[in-house]
């Protein structure tokens, strides 16, 4: 597939940024665009976008996009019936991240199969951890040939009134003699977090289309931000053809 040159307006960063989407258009638009360094989905992206056949729309992904990483989950509650799902996912190219929740929904742990798993070579990406014991807990079991990305939901974290950084930075520095363990700073909810994991030291941030497009507003003049923003109410007013009777009459 042809790639594209970078648009001139995206900041240069250090931390790479995936996009997260299940959208296969936006995916592939993307993929040529040359921006961003990887791909992610879930059950829950899938579902709202509409897919009916999980392994049909990976394969139709994963055939035109081979050179980039891209995660797909399992979504058994089974620890039995994730390893046989994430070994198929495994199967289906060499550029996939098998994400395993850091727990089922009754909370038990997935520590055990994430080692089995590793032990067999497959390359995972261990998903929905919040809790810094389960930052902890998964280290713990972790060697540095390990081939793990490690999904910290910082957004999720401030969501509950919580600065996600300390607990970010303290990811990034126990995990520093992994050099096959990547933290992932997941659900940004503004372009400034990009930001903020950039200056954390994280190595990958999951980011929405939408987000990603904001990140052209990278130093732009905030008087002429302002403007542009006065500009849009007055267009969307004039558009909705609004007007005051009161002041017709007068």
């Amino acid at each position: 597939m042809r790639r594209l040159e970078i648009d001139v307006n995206y900041p240069s960063l250090k931390i790479d940024v995936y996009g997260d989407g299940a959208d296969k258009e936006t995916m592939l638009k993307r993929y040529r665009e040359g921006f961003i360094k990887g791909f992610t989905t879930n059950p829950t992206l899938m579902a709202k976008a509409g897919i009916k056949d999980y392994q049909a729309f990976a394969e139709s992904v994963l055939s035109e996009i081979k050179s980039m990483p891209i995660s797909f989950e399992v979504f058994s509650d089974e620890f039995n019936e994730m390893g046989k799902q994430a070994h198929l996912i495994s199967s289906w190219g060499p550029n996939i991240n098998i994400k395993i929740p850091i727990t089922n929904t009754r909370g038990e742990s997935s520590l055990p199969l994430i080692r089995q798993l590793l032990d067999d070579h497959l390359r995972l990406n261990v998903t929905a951890i919040l809790a810094p014991d389960q930052i902890a807990d998964l280290r713990d079991i972790l060697k540095p040939e390990d081939d793990v990305i490690v999904s910290i939901f910082a957004g999720r974290i401030a969501d509950t009134g919580v600065d996600p950084m300390p607990i970010m930075r303290k990811a990034v520095e126990d995990y520093k003699n992994l050099s096959k363990s990547k933290i992932l700073w997941a659900s940004p909810r503004e372009v400034l977090n990009i930001y903020q994991a950039e200056s954390c030291g994280c190595h990958i941030i999951t980011a929405t289309y939408d987000l990603i497009d904001k990140l052209k507003f990278h130093r732009k003049s905030l008087t002429e931000f302002s403007l542009d923003t006065v500009q849009m109410f007055h267009n969307d007013a004039q558009k909705a053809g609004f007007s005051l009777s009161a002041l017709s009459k007068a």
